[in-house]
């Protein structure tokens, strides 16, 4: 009996079987590198070029969907979606200048900056995460780097959160080697720190740091021995080529990030961005199934941008290979679906939350 790759005239690489579904596309569907192996215990170094990825979201919307599916269920349990719940815990008066986010001392958005929080109040933000389903507690400081004097206080979070069973996350800008070390001995699990956009577009959107300066942060955090949590942002005025570079260096990081969110801008008044044209929720579709192929051992989240999504447009996500939320009713400083809003879409749709790592 055919499969359904089959009967979609799909042809396979040379020497893969019918079963595998991960074919390219007859008409401009890029083939896998020779090294591509979703069953590999090891996240594979991927080699993607530009002209293969170009290919990829060339690929008719079908096509890239079941491609990227068949690569999901390859590599993670089809109806679970990891869930993690975001805090800010230091709000605004950055001094980057970051031209989506309302957090920059830049730009007048009208938000009050604060200071770093006491450790309680995190905490039993962290206790109502975990009692709401969230697996993964990630806490967000609006630095262009942390100060040494801030370390021990982070540490102590960090060591306190984990103690509750959930595993950890931070993002707080730019790292010495140091202080990677420390976060990384004091238990935490992930480090966030995106890349935004393609190299070459980097220096429309921020003019105070480089993105040299952000891959030295990764090799920092992957020298501590962290996981990395590393994406980008889409509707900022971007052209598809920066797409397709964006995911080009993603993928291509050796390894591939073991969390790789993707987010699509919401527009701030005040920032230089906050006019931006929005991403079509089917090309938001598209670079979540691309980001999936590309690295299939990653989890793959929606993160900004679900409040203006409609829940079929969530979904599609879902089947293209998004396996992982923020939930939470706030994202640092921009809004979030509801508790009863993800639950009623989960309900509908029969997936359920993955459970924290023992």
């Amino acid at each position: 009996m055919a499969t359904l790759i089959d009967r979609l005239n799909v042809p396979l690489q040379d020497g893969a079987r019918a079963d595998d579904s991960h074919a390219s596309n007859a008409r401009g569907g890029a083939p896998l590198p020779n090294n591509y192996a979703p069953h590999s215990s090891k996240p594979a170094k991927s080699g993607w070029s530009r002209t293969q990825i170009t290919a990829l979201m060339e690929t008719p919307f079908m096509d890239i969907i079941l491609r990227a599916q068949s690569v999901h269920r390859d590599n993670f349990a089809p109806n679970q979606i990891q869930m993690s719940q975001l805090l800010s815990i230091k709000t605004g008066g950055c001094a980057e200048d970051c031209g989506y986010c309302n957090q920059s001392a830049h730009f007048d958005t009208g938000l009050k900056p604060s200071k770093l929080m006491d450790i309680e109040p995190v905490l039993e933000a962290a206790r109502k995460a975990k009692a709401g389903g969230a697996s993964r507690f990630c806490m967000g400081a609006a630095w262009r780097s942390p100060k040494d004097r801030d370390m021990d206080a982070l540490c102590d979070m960090t060591q306190q959160v984990k103690n509750m069973g959930l595993e950890t996350c931070m993002t707080l800008g730019m790292l010495s080697s140091e202080q990677a070390k420390r976060l990384a001995n004091s238990g935490l699990d992930y480090y966030n720190h995106n890349i935004d956009t393609a190299p070459e577009d980097y220096g429309r959107i921020i003019s105070t740091r480089t993105f040299e300066d952000r891959l030295n942060t990764l090799g920092r955090v992957r020298a501590s021995g962290m996981k990395v949590c590393c994406g980008g942002i889409v509707g900022m005025g971007e052209q598809a080529e920066d797409r397709i570079g964006l995911l080009q260096v993603l993928a291509n990081l050796d390894p591939a990030p073991e969390s790789v969110p993707i987010n699509a801008l919401v527009p701030v008044a005040g920032t230089p961005l906050g006019e931006s044209e929005p991403i079509h929720p089917i090309e938001f579709a598209r670079l979540i199934a691309v980001a999936r192929i590309l690295m299939p051992q990653s989890y793959v989240r929606l993160s900004a941008g679900r409040e203006h999504m409609s829940d079929e447009a969530q979904a599609l996500c879902f089947m293209a290979g998004a396996n992982s939320i923020f939930v939470g009713e706030t994202l640092l400083t921009t809004d979030n679906p509801s508790q009863n809003e993800d639950h009623a879409l989960f309900a509908r749709l029969a997936i359920t939350p993955e459970a924290a790592p023992d």
